[in-house]
């Protein structure tokens, strides 16, 4: 990861606030800019559905595969007109989640996914991914990576305390 600053940059930039990790799920709320309200998630599913339909209505990044359903109907997405910005990067920055803050920044939808760069504020390092299992991996690691530190840092803690 490479250090970059903290900044949203594109009008489909995402802030997503972990709050909590328990066996192996996620749980938090994703900001962007065209709504006041954050909205909830439990799991990776609800973060990619609800970036999926952010995607779609605000029409960028322009998807590269249409949806279809099992009998092979496809289905296009209409974008709406007159979105308008309801929090500013700067307002979307202030958001923090308890365990972990990622700025995800989607700059394709190409072969049925996303590409893009991701950046964990709490270190303020950012790296690119070429597909939403990617970035899944990314935020998981760094998430078990902030856990470990913590847990290490308690129980120094708690060393400490029984030497005195």
């Amino acid at each position: 990861m490479t250090e970059t600053g903290h900044y949203i940059g594109a009008p489909n930039g995402i802030v997503l606030c972990v709050n909590k990790k328990a066996r192996g799920l996620i749980e938090g709320e994703l900001y962007h800019g065209y709504s006041k309200e954050g909205h909830p998630f439990t799991g990776c599913e609800e973060i990619i559905k609800t970036a999926e339909e952010f995607f779609n209505t605000l029409g960028f990044p322009h998807r590269g595969t249409c949806d279809r359903d099992i009998e092979g109907r496809t289905y296009s997405h209409q974008k709406k007109r007159g979105m308008t910005r309801a929090l500013s990067d700067e307002n979307m920055l202030e958001k923090h989640g308890d365990i972990g803050t990622f700025v995800i920044r989607v700059q394709h939808r190409q072969h049925s996914s996303w590409q893009g760069r991701v950046t964990y504020l709490e270190e303020d390092k950012s790296v690119y991914f070429r597909s939403v299992l990617e970035l899944i991996k990314i935020i998981d690691g760094v998430l078990d990576k902030a856990e470990q530190t913590d847990k290490a840092e308690e129980d120094g803690a708690s060393a400490e305390v029984m030497r005195e």
